[in-house]
């Protein structure tokens, strides 16, 4: 390992204390001779504001941040967002400290849509519902929109979030019918796809957001809550017969993504799986 060469990283978000960013891009850079600091920044833990912790980021020598639940929709007021996807978008979770500036990416987007791609291939998505508005939910549903769903049903308690995505959507891609539901069971009745953008079922928020007997007669389901993998609402919809596209895959191909925005360097994505499958410790 190359000391010399070392990329600063660091992770701003709440309850991150089992995220496993840290050890993919510390992996990613083993592969590429890069010595990697990750740090996990919660802005509670370390009695500060979202805005003085990315300061901090700012102006402390770190080639990025990944930023995750609930600061994707807040960070970008202080980005240069060339994209004008990620702009429609309107959430960030990569951003990379240039000299002229910070700059935000989204590979929450495209990382749902690789891990569509890899579990389903060209399979048509059907009627969707999406619980869950906030920022990967903003990304996951423009990542819909790329793949071709002509239908999405959104669901959340805030009825302004839900409204806002739909706008967005409409702007976007004005053939996608767009409606917004208040009971997650009612609008699951006759979708092909179920997805959950929520935090519920993550470690700290136990539960599911659907019933599994809401669950008959859709084709998969997407959870993107990775810790732990095989949440309630997962297992539930592999019992019913779905196919499941675990919040594993968006989180593997987000960081690459990302990898690939701090670092340039390329990724033997096969030997990173097996890496990050063992427990093997970090030299």
């Amino acid at each position: 390992m190359n000391q010399a060469n070392t990329l600063h990283l660091g992770l701003i978000g709440d309850n991150i204390a089992r995220s496993r960013s840290p050890r993919l891009h510390r992996l990613a850079g083993v592969q590429n001779d890069i010595a990697v600091t990750y740090d996990r920044l919660v802005p509670k833990d370390l009695d500060e504001t979202f805005d003085q912790v990315f300061a901090r980021c700012l102006t402390g020598g770190y080639r990025g941040i990944n930023v995750t639940y609930p600061y994707k929709e807040l960070v970008t007021k202080g980005l240069r967002i060339d994209d004008p996807l990620v702009r429609a978008i309107g959430a960030v979770n990569t951003v990379i400290f240039e000299a002229d500036g910070p700059r935000g990416h989204n590979t929450d987007y495209s990382g749902f849509k690789a891990a569509y791609d890899r579990v389903r291939g060209g399979a048509d998505t059907g009627p969707v519902l999406m619980i869950g508005t906030g920022g990967v939910g903003r990304a996951v549903a423009f990542g819909l929109v790329a793949l071709g769903t002509r239908e999405l049903r959104l669901v959340d308690r805030d009825a302004a979030k839900a409204e806002a995505l739909a706008e967005a959507l409409t702007a976007a891609a004005p053939d996608m019918k767009v409606t917004i539901w208040v009971d997650a069971e009612k609008a699951a009745s006759g979708v092909s796809g179920l997805i959950n953008c929520t935090p519920v079922g993550m470690v700290g928020y136990g539960g599911t957001p659907l019933p599994r007997s809401s669950m008959t007669g859709s084709e998969w389901v997407f959870d993107a809550v990775y810790t732990p993998a095989d949440t309630q609402f997962l297992t539930d919809a592999a019992a019913e017969g779905l196919t499941v596209i675990s919040g594993w895959e968006l989180f593997f191909y987000q960081g690459v993504h990302a990898w690939a925005l701090f670092s340039g360097t390329p990724l033997d994505e096969t030997a990173l799986r097996a890496d990050l499958s063992s427990n093997e410790e970090i030299t």
